[in-house]
């Protein structure tokens, strides 16, 4: 059973000559793909389980309840046809809730009121995670999560309080022999959201918490932003109007990821650096002596990415993609 303790901001977990940890980012409210990434860490028996941002999901569907009959998107449900497209959305991270016909037209015209409800089965949702948690891993192995662009800052508060999920953003995490900083910000995107930063605020923001470690050498960089002209941050181009741009038939990719990210690991060569963000570019590429990895994502499938890491002394021994 890993060791952890609190020393102010800081934690500590594992021993110092091994250490296995599983990474994943970008769930994006998918209850199977994080049930799956618990199960995958109690099966690889890690020290500890990373979540380097975006648990919320993006989409929110308003069911319409009149008695034992549900009525969405203009289609009509009983109990049992309800269940199995609930059991879907969780799978594919949609959320849902329920309104009476009244409650609907209250709400359908009034944004600020539909934002409300939103942010309410968001954080109900990550309680809910927490609770799935602490039933299965609690004391035996703990979850360290920063937030990510798509997170609103209340969910920290969500977090905090919790026996098993902590929260790793503005704190130093020591893992064996290995102190990890982390930091859910990105570079700006076409889409403007929460947590987005301008480069340079991004490389002074950074260069402050990477001024907290003690030993650069061995330590790890969880950051969201994947590092600029690597294999970890190929997206598709997009036009104005926000369309990707398909050329011979072949979608055109681009480097979309942190120039001040990248200028940090090159100027500081961490051990390894931890990333997502974008979906489709799960990879793992080198930048000096740095190792960076990015497991991707396809929670709309149900499906986990996460990373198997390996630890021996100062070194990775190894690291494996698992997905499924």
């Amino acid at each position: 059973m890993p060791l952890f303790k609190r020393k102010g901001n800081n934690e500590s977990v594992g021993n110092k000559s091994k250490l296995k940890i599983l990474f994943t980012s970008d769930v994006h409210g998918s209850e199977t793909a994080f049930r799956k990434f618990l199960n995958a860490g109690v099966i690889h028996e890690v020290d500890a389980l990373i979540i380097g941002g975006d648990l919320a999901g993006k989409r929110l569907v308003p069911i319409i309840e009149e008695g034992n009959t549900y009525y969405m998107n203009g289609k009509e449900y009983n109990s049992s046809a309800l269940n199995r497209l609930l059991e879907e959305f969780r799978r594919e991270g949609t959320y849902y809730v329920f309104l009476t016909k009244g409650e609907y037209s209250d709400v359908i015209e009034d944004k600020n009121k539909q934002d409300k409800i939103f942010d309410g089965v968001m954080a109900e949702t990550l309680r809910r995670w927490i609770s799935i948690a602490e039933e299965k891993i609690r004391g035996k192995i703990p979850i360290y999560v920063n937030l990510g662009n798509d997170d609103p800052n209340f969910l920290f508060d969500v977090i905090e309080g919790s026996d098993v999920m902590r929260k790793s953003e503005g704190n130093i995490v020591v893992l064996g022999d290995h102190e990890m900083i982390s930091f859910g910000y990105v570079n700006p995107t076409p889409w403007k959201t929460p947590r987005e930063m301008i480069e340079d605020e991004m490389y002074e923001s950074l260069a402050r918490e990477i001024e907290k470690i003690e030993r650069i050498e061995r330590a790890i960089f969880n950051f969201h932003a994947p590092p600029f002209n690597t294999s970890l941050d190929l997206a598709p181009q997009l036009t104005p109007d926000l369309k990707p741009v398909v050329r011979g038939g072949e979608m055109v990719m681009t480097h979309v990821g942190s120039k001040a990210v990248r200028k940090l690991i090159e100027e500081r060569q961490p051990l390894l650096g931890l990333h997502g963000h974008i979906h489709e570019s799960r990879a793992f590429d080198k930048i000096g002596r740095t190792l960076v990895i990015n497991p991707g994502s396809e929670f709309n499938q149900g499906i986990l990415h996460s990373t198997l890491i390996i630890f021996e002394g100062d070194k990775v021994k190894g690291h494996q993609f698992i997905h499924g």
